[in-house]
């Protein structure tokens, strides 16, 4: 085992790929702008610069740790280096934080506070730049960039989709759509993964609050909620709670509180989209066509397969996903003038994901013509409106949602974590329900942060071949070893998010390796203590297959075309 001496103290490493690990494996949180582990080291901000014995300075990020180094992280050069880089950040950066929507959160403000940066010096000479709203789900904000790169690389390595670039040099650098295009005319998917990775106000999430708000003060609306798996487990550590335990119970109270009518949980949605999806994989098995199926609950991935993989369009589940299954069933459950009572129904989802935004006013997704999801608000706008109404939701009591819809199986609360379609799926084709044959499915491969995941399952004699990835970079993979011959599945589960949508673009963005692993934890755990494992076991979907639904299966949980 090499060490090092950091600030006067000796520190052991073995693997560590930087000496900016191996400072925080010393416990010394130095200043980063533009690293992130799960990135390329891109080297631009500097922050990170730190000083040997002999004087020379260098970004510990890109430095390979060598045996015997003396390193000084906090010498009065450096401070005064990395104080003169922030002021110079600023003196190009737009200062308006009172009324930012990082405002809080931004790293560039903290690093200017805790490195006591208290004036500018310097002119702003850049030009001010319009704001990108052609996006349903994201604002381009470009006079708040600071150049960091985090989300070109985001966009690149972790989605492989390169929306964004780098143009031109010097002080005229930017960073901008090829062409300086407008977003919503790339080959974006809205999964926000560059908003999630980005340290300022410069990519946010395009929020919908207002709307939200407005039809909660209307008398003659009804408002009804209904929130995704993987909100649960990550609004709890917002305010002060154990990381990735699920606090379903104290959103339920707090959304009632704040005047929502009905809650529900996405997860019985989950179950029906268990039900339709896998009678679906059945019925093109028997048939032995357009196989694989591609898993369809995911819009920023439906996305990606119509723009890019035309050919395997047909391959999509032609399932809506929960948010669009449950969405159409409120809406058609409030048409019967006795529960409507003569109110106007607004149905708001609350997502992980920011491409929510863009299925509900993608058109094949309507019923009839008409929007069944009014408003999808993310779990970061759902912690501001918790915040701006002033509850203390950390002693807030739990509650249940409301009925008829009111709970979903386990299988319908792990669709938040990669894998976890694939494994509900699993659950219902089986025709054994006891806590053996459930472990032997989680242990079949199905489970792991992995970025692609491949095993085999035997289903009554047929050996199915399964693919389950996160990342589009992987679905890229995924699908051009498809599309070459190379591999061959039967079903492909993909999410857009690395580890899926418990990190999804609308989340909250403070989230390291423990807490996203928590997150995913928490999941487990909440299927765990759930009685009813199944989707075809909830007797909530029993009984809406044999009333509301009937006769209206099609209309209602499928999608009519992805064209």
């Amino acid at each position: 085992m090499s060490h090092m001496i950091i600030d006067g103290r000796k520190v052991e490493f073995t693997d560590e790929k930087n000496v900016l690990s191996v400072i925080r494996k010393a416990g010394i949180n130095i200043p980063t702008l533009c690293y992130h582990s799960e990135l390329s080291t891109f080297g631009a901000c500097r922050l990170c610069t730190v000083e040997d014995d002999r004087g020379k300075m260098f970004a510990s990020c890109s430095e390979e740790p060598r045996d015997g180094m003396v390193i000084h992280t906090n010498s009065g050069r450096i401070r005064k280096y990395r104080k003169l880089i922030v002021e110079l950040l600023l003196a190009a950066h737009c200062r308006d934080c009172t009324t930012c929507v990082k405002s809080g959160e931004c790293v560039l403000q903290e690093l200017a506070h805790r490195l006591g940066v208290e004036n500018v010096r310097f002119q702003n000479t850049r030009e001010q730049r319009e704001l990108d709203l052609s996006s349903p789900s994201l604002v381009r904000d470009p006079n708040k960039c600071i150049l960091c790169g985090n989300c070109v690389r985001a966009c690149e390595e972790l989605q492989g989709i390169g929306a964004l670039g780098f143009a031109f040099r010097g002080t005229e650098a930017m960073v901008m759509p090829a062409f300086d295009r407008k977003i919503s005319t790339t080959d974006c998917v809205n999964c926000g993964q560059c908003r999630v990775f980005c340290p300022t106000g410069a990519i946010s999430i395009r929020t919908n609050m207002d709307e939200v708000w407005e039809a909660l003060a209307d008398p003659d609306v009804r408002v009804v909620a209904q929130v995704a798996p993987a909100v649960r487990v990550a609004v709890g550590d917002h305010y002060g709670l154990t990381k990735g335990k699920s606090v379903m119970g104290k959103i339920v109270n707090a959304l009632h509180l704040m005047g929502f009518d009905e809650v529900y949980d996405t997860s019985f949605s989950a179950d029906l989209t268990i039900m339709e999806e896998s009678a679906e994989f059945l019925d093109r098995i028997q048939k032995g066509e357009k196989l694989p199926l591609l898993t369809s609950c995911c819009p920023a991935w439906v996305k990606f397969v119509t723009d890019q993989y035309k050919d395997y369009i047909p391959n999509l589940s032609t399932c809506r996903s929960p948010q669009g299954m449950l969405s159409a069933v409120i809406k058609e459950y409030f048409r019967d003038p006795e529960h409507a009572q003569g109110k106007k129904t607004v149905m708001v989802s609350i997502m992980p994901c920011t491409a929510k935004k863009a299925e509900a006013v993608r058109p094949n997704s309507f019923t009839k013509g008409e929007q069944d999801t009014d408003v999808v608000i993310t779990t970061t706008e759902l912690l501001r409106m918790i915040d701006n109404f002033g509850l203390d939701f950390a002693v807030l009591e739990p509650e249940a949602c409301d009925m008829p819809f009111g709970f979903g199986s386990g299988g319908g609360v792990i669709f938040g974590v990669t894998g976890g379609v694939t494994e509900a799926v699993l659950r219902r084709l089986t025709n054994d329900h006891s806590k053996e044959a459930m472990h032997e499915i989680a242990e079949s491969g199905v489970r792991g942060e992995e970025g692609i995941k491949e095993f085999s399952v035997d289903y009554q004699g047929t050996e199915i071949k399964i693919c389950v990835a996160s990342g589009l970079a992987n679905a890229r993979k995924v699908m051009d070893q498809v599309k070459n011959g190379e591999k061959e599945y039967h079903l492909i589960e993909i999410m857009a998010c690395r580890r899926g949508c418990i990190m999804g673009g609308g989340q909250p963005t403070r989230a390291g390796d423990r807490t996203k692993s928590l997150r995913a934890k928490g999941l487990y755990n909440a299927d765990n203590t759930t009685i009813i494992k199944k989707s075809d076991e909830n007797p909530l979907v029993q009984e809406l297959y044999a009333g509301l639904l009937k006769g209206k299966e099609h209309e209602l949980l499928h999608n009519e075309s992805y064209e």
